[in-house]
């Protein structure tokens, strides 16, 4: 995949714009997210169970898919998504990572999955977006959450 003029010139102040794919954003390695500390700025979604701590932009839901198959699944709507590239991925802790850029800018957003097992027997997700340059995102963080959320609920729910 090729960069653009337009992402090769903003890559003189936003280095990571002059990158294809996930090359030139670090991957987040294992995020504590209990302990997340949220930016002030309005540039990240955060999705969680109901009740979770820091406070999310929304709910997600339970589902009642195993851990593991929730991760694969998780997974595949990431592969799914329009330049969208796998940063990292860590089975042992459930936890997933990849670059979102934008179209045009090629401006890189990361976004963070995990998957814990619900002690009712199927599992829950933690999704979280968010821009690495600038203040705001326009919404487009939180909109990216609900997306990937509504493809996982569909490919979740069971088929009759």
């Amino acid at each position: 995949m090729a960069v653009g003029l337009l992402p090769l010139l903003l890559s003189i102040v936003f280095p990571a714009c002059g990158f294809a794919g996930a090359a030139g954003v670090t991957p987040p390695g294992h995020v504590d997210f209990p302990h997340l500390a949220l930016p002030a700025s309005p540039n990240k979604a955060l999705a969680a169970p109901a009740g979770f701590t820091p406070k999310p932009t929304f709910d997600t839901p339970r589902y009642g898919l195993p851990p593991a198959a929730l991760y694969a699944l998780v997974a595949r709507v990431a592969a799914a998504e329009p330049r969208t590239y796998g940063l990292s991925a860590d089975p042992a802790r459930m936890q997933q990572a990849w670059v979102a850029r934008t179209p045009v800018a090629n401006f890189p957003d990361v976004v963070i999955a995990q998957v814990r097992p619900d002690p009712a027997g199927g599992s829950d997700l933690i999704l979280y977006s968010r821009s690495l340059y600038g203040y705001s995102d326009f919404g487009a963080n939180a909109a990216r959450l609900r997306r990937w959320l509504d493809a996982i609920s569909r490919a979740a729910a069971p088929h009759s």
